[in-house]
């Protein structure tokens, strides 16, 4: 299993509750309005905004959400001014860490950061000392159990998607960022529902721990994840089949 796989089944678990729903949408909502003030509401013209739009659809954003967001973008509605950072860092066992935020106070979101990295063991580092590592791609993620994978295999390739993996848990589509737009459409045409389908930092390796240098790693990727300025956070963390969180 792909340590994405594993994570990504952990990350729509825990976003099943409410709370975790509202916190998402929020997220979302910033990245839209970002993305419509630096490059317009137009989606077909401005492909960020495009992006930010088709993250929310697949995280199943009503459509007056999304439209409200562009709005507060383009100056329609009252918003807050968001700045785009990125932070770097490392983990546990020397684990790399992307910390992708909006802000509307750099100072306030630099020292939470610093924060979080100190009390989970890890190391808030220089720009560009982990980004190497990684690398875009589009992830489409689907339920095994309910959707067939020969006919994902075939539907995705047919749409332009590079590779389809799959394992107990999940089918994972993958394709190139051009290419996630026709490819979600496609398979949204096909009839097949996602769990998941995003524009993810992807790392060239991973790195694997015990379970306890799991456990710590993985707590430090979920409280920087539920930071309010936190838009993603992506590492090169290999998570086993086994691996169980402690309660």
């Amino acid at each position: 299993m792909s340590g994405h796989s594993k994570w990504a089944t952990i990350r729509h678990k825990k976003g099943a509750a409410d709370a975790k729903r509202g916190k998402l949408f929020t997220k979302l909502i910033k990245e839209i309005t970002v993305a419509a003030r630096l490059g317009g509401g137009d989606e077909d013209a401005n492909a960020s905004l495009r992006a930010a739009v088709l993250k929310a659809r697949g995280a199943n954003m009503p459509k007056d959400n999304i439209d409200r967001a562009i709005k507060k973008g383009i100056g329609d509605l009252d918003g807050s001014d968001y700045q785009d950072m990125t932070y770097e860092g490392y983990g546990t066992g020397g684990v790399a860490i992307l910390v992708d935020s909006l802000t509307d106070n750099r100072n306030r979101t630099a020292a939470d950061i610093r924060s979080i990295f100190g009390k989970h063991g890890g190391n808030l580092g220089e720009n560009g000392c982990v980004s190497y590592l990684f690398n875009r791609q589009g992830i489409l993620v689907y339920d095994p159990s309910t959707n067939s994978e020969e006919e994902i295999f075939e539907k995705a390739l047919e749409a332009g998607a590079s590779d389809v993996t799959s394992d107990d848990a999940n089918i994972e589509v993958i394709c190139e960022p051009d290419d996630f737009e026709s490819v979600l459409n496609a398979m949204q045409a096909g009839g097949f529902t996602h769990l998941s389908a995003e524009i993810l930092k992807v790392p060239d390796a991973r790195i694997a721990l015990d379970d306890e240098g799991t456990r710590k790693a993985v707590r430090l990727i979920e409280a920087l994840e539920d930071n309010d300025d936190v838009q993603e956070v992506s590492s090169n963390l290999d998570i086993p089949d086994d691996f169980e969180m402690d309660e």
